[in-house]
């Protein structure tokens, strides 16, 4: 049911972009996710470095501020290891993926309209479906990029981009103890940091 609510809140965001005025770039990207690790505590996985595609809308109401909707998916290994560094699970069972949804804006840098190369920045905010051995999770992501748009004299342009992207979930509880004495339960967090470069080709279409 959720993933059905995802699916159909992306097409409607889509429908939305499209329908407005103004110039839309489709994006179609394939870069590469390097290795991090993410500790539970007790244990850590590790979820390695892996080639990561996908695509998204972006609608430009003016020349240097636009919003970006987008999806990305890398496929990928968690080996999960206790703190002693013993493997506790297969490496069958460690295969999974990692997704992204998000929405967010880019703004450009410049206000030359014939220039040929705009410098960018955005954040991004959405959700973060994380699978593994046939399991899956949908927890809160953001991102956040910086890159350099190249224009040509064709409706195809490039992007070269790096971007930092993060999934954030509770997995359990901390016990504090309070000034006066009590102990309380607080949730605990284990958050997954992605770093990364992509190259994007975009396709300008002004409406």
């Amino acid at each position: 049911m959720k993933k059905i609510f995802l699916l159909g809140s992306f097409i409607l965001s889509t429908i939305t972009i499209l329908a407005q005025p103004g110039t839309v770039s489709l994006n179609l990207d394939a870069g590469y996710t390097f290795q991090s690790t993410v500790d539970f505590d007790a244990a850590y996985t590790e979820v390695q470095g892996a080639f990561r595609y996908g695509g998204g809308i972006e609608y430009f109401a003016d020349f240097n501020k636009s919003v970006v909707l987008k999806y990305h998916r890398m496929d990928t290994d968690f080996p999960l290891y206790l703190q002693n560094g013993e493997q506790l699970n297969s490496d069958r069972d460690s295969k999974g993926s990692v997704n992204y949804i998000l929405i967010g804006g880019n703004n450009y840098f410049g206000d030359d309209l014939d220039a040929k190369a705009l410098p960018y920045g955005g954040l991004g905010l959405g959700v973060g479906i994380v699978g593994v051995n046939e399991n899956t999770a949908t927890k809160f992501a953001w991102d956040a990029r910086l890159g350099v748009k190249i224009k040509t004299s064709s409706v195809v342009s490039l992007k070269v981009e790096a971007y930092m992207q993060s999934i954030i979930s509770t997995f359990g509880s901390d016990v504090w103890i309070g000034y006066n004495g009590y102990a309380y339960a607080v949730p605990d967090y284990a958050t997954l940091w992605q770093f990364g470069f992509t190259g994007i080709v975009c396709f300008d279409f002004k409406k």
